[in-house]
């Protein structure tokens, strides 16, 4: 037994009381809206170069292959955000946080190396599928950290964040597409958004489900209370009748 233990009579310190709101939480808070930028920046780094990569490498009209590729990545997007709030109440916030960065990780990769359009479209479903993990469960965990009175506001800045980061990539690598030409240079932008990405969520991103039941559960002691008082209301008026 330690020192403290020995001092503390054994029995081991309490452990902090969790808290909801973005000023209690504000490091886990910030943390996931940088996050969210590095989700909206691999959206970004394929939205000014793939119409012109279809045209010049592939020899695909850029109307058709605009249809093609935003497609595939709104259905498989569609789809995996219906499941990821499903999946983060069942398996916790961060590992379907991690699971969609792994399936960002080849995008880049894919979209250098593609020697012909499926591959691009492949690329595009892996993507839908890692934003609609990614982009659903930032969203989620910000709710879970801000609490009820703060909802709106988190939501919003999830939404800034990820929608600049979107316009910021797409200029980048539209410049580094002009200057160096349209492979593989653009994309080297998407392997060290996925790299950091991944690494924050992996390493530095904490489980916020906790904070969620914690909610409830303040939730359900309040109702309980609010029936008591209720019931001994009634229970007063009717001893003075």
């Amino acid at each position: 037994m330690s020192r403290a233990s020995a001092v503390m009579g054994g029995v081991p310190s309490a452990p902090t009381a969790m808290q909801v709101g973005i000023r209690a939480n504000l490091g886990q808070f910030s943390l996931l809206v940088l996050v969210n930028a590095f989700v909206g920046a691999m959206v970004g780094i394929e939205r000014s170069i793939l119409p012109a990569l279809a045209e010049h490498e592939f020899h695909i009209a850029a109307r058709a292959a605009i249809l093609s590729f935003i497609v595939v990545f709104g259905v498989v997007k569609a789809l995996t955000n219906y499941f990821a709030g499903r999946l983060s109440d069942a398996l916790g916030r961060k590992d379907i946080l991690v699971a969609g960065w792994l399936a960002a990780v080849p995008v880049p990769f894919l979209l250098m190396w593609a020697p012909s359009w499926s591959w691009v479209l492949v690329a595009n479903a892996l993507l839908g599928a890692s934003q609609g993990l990614t982009w659903s469960t930032t969203v989620i965990m910000k709710i879970d950290l801000a609490g009820p009175e703060r909802r709106g506001l988190a939501m919003g800045l999830n939404e800034f964040a990820g929608y600049v980061a979107v316009a910021l990539s797409a200029l980048a690598t539209g410049h580094i597409a002009v200057t160096h030409g349209l492979r593989p240079q653009p994309f080297y932008l998407g392997v060290v958004f996925a790299g950091v990405g991944l690494l924050l969520s992996a390493l530095a991103v904490r489980e916020t489900r906790g904070h969620a039941r914690h909610e409830a559960r303040g939730h359900a002691s309040g109702v309980v209370v609010a029936l008591r008082m209720r019931e001994t209301r009634r229970a007063g008026a009717s001893g003075g009748v």
